[in-house]
């Protein structure tokens, strides 16, 4: 798949299929409009493209808000586009200026004249431009104006999957890991790097890799362990993960920290996804190292029982 970050970068196209929106996590219902994306591009000999943006629109109109959280970071949604086939996936910078286009503006100006698209499909409840005041409707008079195609995804195709992203956000926050990922259709991820830690883990008997998220507005679940697998460049590598605030010992604060099975390696500095397969249980303040050292062993053996059974 290939990635572009402007419009000058965009090739000529001896046609092109596409669908447009922010996609994050890139869930069940994504995937359903991005197949239909890829299907109708095949079928017709033509190219498939995603048009996402960056940052996400609510940064630029509500510069204010720090609420905003993402289920997928930039490189993560560019894994899973590109895992549905799509051939292209342009990230367009949203500026005020962008923002403002209205919507026949905006496929005047971007979808046309630049994209030149022939086909656009999109999902029954799809908005565009200016205070996203175009609908579906205004697509097709653009469509006649313009001599391109549009298709909707019936509401029906979509509907029985019941997937919103602001579903998954609640049930990630709510320790629901189970439905997230179902939502989903596959585990939510964490990626970042390998920092030092107190290293604390170590002289209870399970070290662990303390992780730095790479993405300021990613989304981190529910506090409580996680029977995860841990993607690294030497492998994969079960494990067992803590989000929170360390009770128990004073003074350490948040942390992100998985304790891999078997694993022994220096990873400081190295990159690593973690795949979040089962929540084990929410975050627990014990009396001691020791009470807490058994508990860290219960854990991992009901991390090993979980990631058999997934």
């Amino acid at each position: 798949m290939q990635v572009y970050h402007s419009l000058d970068e965009i090739p000529h196209f001896k046609g092109l299929v596409l669908t447009q929106g922010t996609f994050d996590g890139v869930h069940l219902g994504h995937v359903k409009v991005l197949e239909n994306v890829v299907n109708e591009a095949q079928n017709t000999g033509m190219d498939s493209m995603l048009l996402t943006f960056f940052p996400h629109p609510r940064l630029v109109l509500y510069p204010d808000d720090n609420d905003l959280r993402m289920l997928c970071s930039m490189d993560e949604k560019i894994r899973q586009v590109e895992a549905c086939g799509i051939n292209h996936m342009l990230i367009l910078p949203f500026t005020s200026e962008v923002a403002a286009l209205s919507p026949m503006d905006f496929v005047r100006s971007v979808l046309v004249d630049r994209l030149k698209i022939t086909t656009m499909i999109v999902g029954y409840d799809h908005r565009f431009g200016k205070n996203r005041e175009g609908s579906f409707s205004d697509l097709l008079q653009y469509g006649e104006i313009f001599n391109f195609k549009v298709k909707e995804i019936p509401a029906g195709e979509i509907d029985h999957i019941a997937v919103s992203s602001t579903r998954i956000r609640k049930a990630l926050l709510s320790g629901d890991l189970l439905q997230a990922n179902q939502l989903l259709g596959r585990p939510y991820t964490l990626s970042g790097k390998v920092i030092h830690g107190r290293k604390l883990g170590r002289t209870l008997g399970f070290p662990t890799a303390n992780i730095a998220v790479e993405d300021a507005y990613k989304l981190i679940p529910a506090t409580g362990v996680y029977a995860v697998r841990a993607h690294l460049p030497s492998g994969i590598f079960d494990g067992a993960m803590n989000i929170g605030f360390n009770p128990t010992i004073p003074g350490k604060g948040f942390s992100i920290e998985a304790h891999l099975f078997g694993f022994s390696s220096d990873i400081y500095e190295i990159a690593i996804r973690i795949e979040m397969i089962a929540h084990l249980r929410p975050e627990h303040t014990f009396d001691n190292l020791e009470e807490l050292k058994i508990q860290i062993a219960r854990d991992c053996e009901d991390a090993k029982k979980a990631l058999t059974a997934s």
